[in-house]
């Protein structure tokens, strides 16, 4: 039995029954678990980047001829780091592709809510695409297979991170105690940013080596400028959710706080992704930087660029996070709490 069937009455919202036990056979656990994993998924991928490790495994779906699960576990944890990062990166991925299917039979079997089933079949088609994009990668070497490859990446952990929370206890037991729909679009407009800014990072980090040096600096420039918009938007999230109406909902408060959080380990990590690949011009103010040889591929500089990067996704998650929040406590859409749009009427 799902969590949405499990409620008796909510405001005088008529629903499910109240829950009692949580199994491992419910969508929760499954949505849960692949959330949890695609994190992971995420870094490694991240450090395939870094490193250009895409074409360590020049064969696809295999490995060097072995079958993707069969390949020599000592040649891969001994041998080359890139080899090591892009076949666990296969290996991981295979792993979220299997805890989708879970999920899928799980939500098929316990869940009343026809859109949450339909959703976990999209997230598993997601999952999919993900695996073909990763492999036509490396079948015809292409960057800007790449570029949708590592994009598609955060957004298959949104959306998982949404089935995660749209199947948990606070989304049943959300209270309409929003009244206005100010915090609504903002935290709207919060997602569709921190989206905008990642498609902008991925320019950055797979720009084809004849780009103009006009248009390297444009991109640098749209990618600080939003930013600085994502960063203007926390800030307002942060100051609203501390006024007027929504102090009666300081639950918005948790992924308002979290997203402070990310926003100035972003701005520190961003801060330092500059330094480690292009150094700064005021070196000579700075003597320490003075000092500083660039190294691509060294250990400090792979932890933060990587870190950069995972750090964006994370910001997505939250920003759902703060969307399911906000949205679930505005009055017109908890008339019935197995529901996820604007609607007076049930929905299934």
């Amino acid at each position: 039995m799902s969590a949405t069937q499990e409620l008796k009455k909510i405001n005088g919202v008529e629903s499910g029954p109240k829950p009692t036990v949580f199994t491992w056979t419910q969508s929760w656990f499954w949505a849960w678990a692949t959330t949890i994993c695609a994190f992971p998924l995420i870094w490694v991928g991240g450090l395939v980047t870094t490193h250009d490790a895409g074409m360590a495994v020049p064969d696809w779906p295999g490995t060097y001829g072995y079958n993707l699960f069969l390949y020599p576990v000592t040649a891969w944890m001994y041998g080359p780091f890139d080899l090591f990062i892009e076949h666990g990166h296969r290996l991981l991925g295979s792993v979220v592709g299997l805890l989708s299917i879970a999920l899928c039979v799980a939500a098929w079997r316990t869940e009343t809510r026809r859109w949450y089933r339909c959703a976990t079949i999209g997230l598993l088609l997601a999952v999919i695409s993900q695996g073909l994009l990763g492999g036509f990668r490396v079948v015809l070497d292409g960057r800007t297979i790449a570029m949708l490859h590592g994009c598609g990446g955060p957004m298959v952990f949104a959306l998982a991170t949404f089935l995660a929370l749209s199947a948990s206890s606070d989304w049943v037991f959300a209270r309409p105690v929003i009244s206005t729909r100010g915090m609504r679009w903002i935290s709207l407009l919060l997602l569709v940013s921190t989206v905008a800014q990642l498609i902008l990072g991925a320019q950055l980090r797979h720009a084809i080596p004849d780009t103009s040096p006009s248009g390297f600096m444009s991109l640098v420039h749209l990618h600080l400028t939003m930013a600085a918009v994502v960063t203007s938007i926390i800030l307002l999230v942060a100051i609203i959710g501390r006024l007027g109406s929504y102090r009666d909902a300081p639950e918005i408060l948790a992924p308002a706080n979290v997203l402070l959080l990310l926003l100035g380990l972003q701005l520190a990590l961003g801060f330092a992704t500059w330094v480690v690949n292009y150094a700064l011009p005021w070196a000579d103010l700075l003597r320490w930087l003075a000092k500083y040889s660039i190294s691509a591929k060294g250990y400090w500089e792979s932890l933060i660029v990587t870190g950069h990067q995972a750090t964006g996704s994370l910001m997505i998650a939250t920003s759902v996070w703060l969307v399911c929040r906000v949205w679930r406590r505005q009055g017109q859409l908890v008339r019935n709490p197995q529901s996820f749009t604007i609607s007076n009427r049930s929905e299934a």
